[in-house]
Formats: C-alpha cells, structure tokens, sequence
C-alpha cells in the first residue's frame, strides 16, 4: 500500500503522538508559502518521509500543504513498513519435477 493510499484511509490523527508526514507531489509550482512550510518540516524530495511530533503547530502547518503531502499515524507507517519488507523478502524457491509419473514410480 503506498502512502497516498495510505492518505485514503483517513484514520484519525489527533490521538498519535507521531506523524509521519511524506511528501508525494513536487515542490516545483508551487506557491513560495507553501515551499517555506516544506523546508521547516525537513521535507525536500518526493517520496521522503519525517516524524514530527503531533502538536497543534505542526498540525497546522500540514493543514496549509495538505494537498502535497500524506499524514500516517504510526501504527500506519508500521504496518506498510512490514508489508513492503515481506513484499521484497525472498522466497523459497520452486521445484519442478519433469519426468512423467510412471518414470518416478518405477525408480
């Protein structure tokens, strides 16, 4: 799951002592506040994710730059953590038998 689908299940914020904020759209275009309000969140490339600690400042800071970014609660950041690390753990390999079944029945 990726953070903007993330972004989709709108858990509820208020009671994480964390966020994790990721930026998932580019800064170029947009208006000179909002670039300010990324570079004092720590937030430079796309893609990158900072933990700030959920006060009512940082609140409404991502208030203004909601539209470029995707807030996780911690749990959440987690939890699609765990998934991408199984996602890319490796797997046992297959084993394939091509001889007919009567060849393997008489050996």
């Amino acid at each position: 799951m990726n953070a903007f689908n993330a972004y989709k299940a709108c858990a509820p914020i208020a009671w994480s002592p964390n966020l994790y904020i990721t930026l998932v759209r580019g800064i170029p275009g947009t208006r000179r506040l909002h670039r300010r309000t990324l570079e004092a969140l720590r937030l430079r490339k796309c893609n990158r994710t900072v933990m700030r600690w959920n006060t009512p400042t940082v609140r409404g800071m991502l208030q203004q730059v909601k539209r470029l970014i995707v807030i996780e609660t911690e749990e959440m950041y987690k939890a699609r953590k765990q998934k991408e690390a199984n996602h890319q753990a490796l797997r046992p390999p297959l084993v394939i038998n091509h001889l007919p079944a009567s060849a393997s029945d008489s050996s």
